[in-house]
């Protein structure tokens, strides 16, 4: 049996999921901004309680590894990290662009000529800059994840050519330049979901596909830029 535990954290979602042998089980989230630090543990006790099982039989703890917010990945790492060296259980991580297209691959039936389309996930990564990868109908890379500054020339080749559907926080301030090709395809309120980690974990779990959990970093993409205060001028 696979009991896995699930935690999303990469955006302003804070979500939490029990999967048993793939099936969910239990899942609870808030969407706030910049709230995790006072709800994961909150929701993660609140999942476990309600869901007529105990902490000791979990088989995995699973994450959301990134890309996503710095300080949102930091914070579901190390509670992920606490629980397995607590419990002495295995940590599965799961990139968040695959999780949010597993979302879309898994209604193949309730989107029209999806087999044939590229499915393009996107988080907002400040300014006009967004984190994408994309994926085919069966949920598996064909660009791997990468940053892109939107502009004019965005995406053109590969419009030229395929249906691409667009979803995630990061879409928003996309459609007003993709909106132009009519290939491009937008889907709304798709956001990362603990529910969708746990069923990817499942397949890992499976595998034996775990991280080495003392040495697990998250995915930033980017290296994270401190903001440093501005020193006023003095008047001479």
């Amino acid at each position: 049996m696979s009991l896995i535990l699930s935690i999303e954290t990469s955006t302003k979602v804070c979500s939490v999921a029990l999967h048993k042998q793939g099936i969910l089980v239990v899942h609870d989230e808030i969407i706030a901004e910049k709230s995790h630090a006072e709800n994961l543990t909150i929701l993660t006790k609140n999942i476990i309680s309600g869901s007529g099982f105990n902490f000791n039989q979990i088989n995995a703890i699973a994450i959301s590894k990134g890309p996503g917010s710095y300080t949102g990945l930091r914070i579901g790492t190390s509670t992920a990290k606490g629980l397995c060296y607590a419990l002495e259980k295995p940590l599965i991580a799961i990139n968040t662009l695959q999780a949010m297209a597993y979302e879309i691959s898994n209604q193949k039936s309730a989107i029209c000529n999806l087999q044939s389309a590229i499915l393009c996930p996107m988080l907002d990564a400040r300014r006009m800059e967004v984190y994408y990868a994309m994926f085919n109908a069966s949920n598996e890379f064909i660009k791997d994840t990468s940053a892109e500054i939107m502009d004019e020339f965005s995406f053109n080749d590969v419009l030229s050519a395929s249906k691409v559907f667009f979803f995630g926080e990061g879409m928003d301030k996309c459609k007003p330049i993709l909106s132009k090709h009519e290939n491009a395809i937008f889907i709304d309120d798709i956001f990362p979901s603990a529910k969708n980690i746990g069923y990817l974990a499942t397949s890992r779990y499976k595998e034996n596909d775990f991280e080495d959990a003392a040495y697990f970093e998250p995915f930033y993409l980017k290296e994270f830029l401190a903001k440093t205060p501005s020193t006023q001028r003095k008047n001479i």
